[in-house]
């Protein structure tokens, strides 16, 4: 290999040819050696790493809600003063659906992964999207209009005089003016109107104008006659849409659909998770009125007790004392888990977990409304779980819920989407035909528009073109197709693997709503009979107690060890049954929401509609006339309830709304 030096002797003609590329070499040299000392540099900087892993926030001007921060959260120490906020389950669900715009859950998810989080705004967003939405779709239908000025000047030496039109140094100005407008058919024809002017004034010899210019006004068309024609294939593809990726308006449509399934389902759990919120926090209510009932009975007892042991009396004994004084603590404990609650894991779940706790499950319940979290008032809920038997035809809730289930209206959707994506995929194993064609008027002249002119041939270029003098068409046909279609039909297999796919998710979705449903119905009967037993459980041991404390007015000194042993048992089974009273009802109450959601007309059931917005008269009409042909004969209205007497309830047994009270736990001895 010859030096660097030697290469730039060998030839002078190339001697700026060969600096030229030295100079670049070491240009690339120093470049790349700047670099790697400045990489070195950085990371010897310990103080601009150091910058680097700083966290920084944004500058976003939100301000905080001052009301979800307005008040001191209700504790078991304070407790004074405490107000109620009644309501009933129907107010309790149109504040939710009226308060804000997320449809929040207790699963944490708008932390976690906000991006999943549903609002109202869902649909509206399918349907806006800019790349895949309906209006995205119809935009590639839409006409265009393009057009561009470019202006340009040549000066070039030439070797041969031929290229430059009998010169060597050859000088130009150049103009060009485009102007068109595009439309694409539904059918997949292409429909253009072009306008071009073109300017050219240069020294060469030749010519008969020192300057010139060229006008045209043209219109074409290209028709496919086999792939991408047909208007189906065009509605599912779309202009801008290749194998495997349609971008029609059909499909876009359908994806609005599927989004429409999903905010119905989104608004359904939400409601769900509201009712199951209302429900826990009634039986929160309940069961803290058995757990005070149980506490003050208790008391009761350890204070006689305790009478006996200060004076002595047979029953008194230190031991039976200590018994009465654990129960009275035990219960005491009881009570104060009743008010205040552990903490609950956020999730969302349709089982009735019956955990307890007033103020835990009121702030659930505050969470889900979009309530101050701290208040003045405690929400109370002033409805009652119900108490009578209702009895669903199975054929009639199945067939129900197999059609109006959002998960299997969604799924037929994605079938549907599936069924035209194969249809058009067919037709790629077409060859590419197209009919073309165009038809052009032209126009030359020394100007371009002279309106006192036009006595000589080509004074201006528009008068020219106005003759008619010089037309021209083509029209013909473009034949292009790749040997053995390998990926058309490999597009074809995945298509129809695709379908089959969803079609066989719609079958064992079908399979798993009749299972949930079938788990439903099973539910609903058993939670009433467990209300039904536990309340004769409740009755039987209010009236064993009502038995024994008659007995205990004036026992004899050797019944009194056995009765105390009987009391304190017996007031721990009686606050234990009420409880279970209480929780079984609540039980029951779910399942009979949990019926309907497995039906899918839960919304139906409590009174809640959704709308995509106001349509036109037009539009209802249209809307009104296809539901008659929609509807299907197997829907039919609820079942009527058939209702079961229960039996008497003890009066001072019945809890109503206005004795949820929470009470300042205070010592017994006091």
């Amino acid at each position: 290999m010859q030096p660097a030096y030697a290469l730039l002797a060998n030839s002078k003609s190339s001697l700026s040819g060969h600096y030229t590329v030295v100079a670049i070499a070491a240009f690339l040299a120093c470049a790349l050696c700047g670099c790697q000392l400045h990489r070195e540099e950085i990371k010897s900087d310990d103080r601009f790493a150091a910058h680097l892993i700083e966290i920084e926030y944004p500058d976003v001007d939100v301000e905080v809600d001052q009301s979800l921060i307005d008040h001191v959260p209700w504790t078991l120490a304070n407790l004074d003063g405490v107000r109620y906020r009644d309501m009933t389950l129907n107010e309790v669900l149109a504040l939710a659906l009226s308060e804000g715009t997320v449809l929040r859950d207790l699963g944490g998810t708008v932390l976690q992964t906000p991006q999943s989080t549903r609002t109202k705004f869902d649909p509206a967003l399918q349907e806006s999207d800019p790349r895949f939405g309906v209006e995205a779709a119809l935009a590639a239908f839409d006409a265009a209009l393009e057009a561009s000025a470019l202006f340009e000047n040549n000066d070039r030496a030439l070797n041969n005089s031929f290229f430059g039109g009998g010169t060597r140094l050859f000088k130009q100005d150049l103009g060009a003016i485009n102007a068109q407008v595009s439309k694409t058919a539904a059918t997949g024809a292409d429909f253009t109107l072009r306008h071009t002017i073109d300017y050219d004034a240069n020294n060469a010899p030749g010519n008969q104008f020192p300057s010139a210019w060229t006008t045209a006004v043209e219109a074409e068309f290209r028709q496919p006659l086999l792939q991408g024609a047909g208007v189906d294939f065009n509605r599912i593809y779309g202009p801008t849409g290749s194998l495997g990726l349609p971008r029609g308006v059909l499909i876009a449509r359908i994806d609005t659909d599927i989004s429409l399934a999903d905010f119905e389902m989104g608004v359904r759990n939400y409601i769900s998770d509201v009712e199951n919120a209302y429900w826990e926090l009634q039986f929160a209510y309940h069961d803290l009125n058995a757990k005070r009932s149980a506490r003050d009975r208790a008391r009761q007892t350890w204070q006689v007790i305790h009478g006996w042991y200060v004076n002595g009396r047979s029953g008194g004994e230190a031991d039976r004392e200590a018994q009465a004084r654990e129960q009275y603590y035990r219960l005491q404990a009881e009570l104060e888990n009743a008010v205040a609650g552990r903490p609950l894991e956020p999730s969302r779940s349709n089982t009735f977990r019956g955990q307890g706790g007033v103020q835990s499950h009121e702030r659930r319940m505050r969470r889900l409304l979009n309530l101050p979290i701290n208040d003045k008032g405690l929400i109370r809920p002033t409805d009652e779980p119900p108490l009578v038997r209702i009895t669903h035809d199975w054929a009639d809730i199945q067939a129900e819920a197999l059609t109006r289930r959002p998960e299997l209206r969604r799924q037929r959707w994605r079938v549907k989407r599936r069924e035209l994506e194969l249809m058009a995929a067919k037709n790629f194993l077409r060859p590419r035909v197209d009919a073309v064609g165009r038809y052009r008027w032209r126009g030359f002249g020394h100007d371009l528009l002279d309106p006192n002119g036009g006595a000589t041939h080509f004074d201006n270029a528009y008068t020219d073109l106005t003759t008619g003098d010089f037309q021209e068409w083509q029209l013909g046909v473009e034949v292009a197709l790749p040997i053995g279609f390998r990926q058309a039909h490999a597009g074809v297999r995945n298509a129809q693997l695709q379908l089959r796919r969803a079609e066989v998710i719609l079958d064992e979705q079908e399979g798993q709503v009749l299972h949930d449903l079938s788990a439903a119905v099973a539910e609903v009967e058993r939670s009433h009979r467990l209300t039904r037993t536990n309340f004769n459980r409740k009755t039987a041991a209010y009236e064993e107690l009502k038995a024994l404390e008659s007995i205990y007015e004036d026992p004899s000194p050797d019944e009194i060890p056995r009765l105390v042993d009987r009391l304190l048992d017996t007031q721990r089974r009686l606050a234990d049954a009420e409880s279970q009273f209480a929780r079984s009802r609540g039980e029951y109450a779910l399942a009979l929401k949990n019926l309907q959601y497995q039906k899918g007309t839960l919304l139906e059931f409590n009174g809640v509609q959704l709308s995509e917005g106001p349509w036109n008269a037009a539009a209802v009409q249209q809307a009104r006339e296809k539901v008659h042909k929609r509807v299907s004969p197997l829907w039919t209205p609820h079942a009527v309830p058939d209702t079961v007497t229960l039996g008497a309830t003890p009066p001072d047994l019945v809890v109503r709304p206005d004795e949820f009270v929470i009470e300042v736990v205070e010592d017994p001895r006091e």
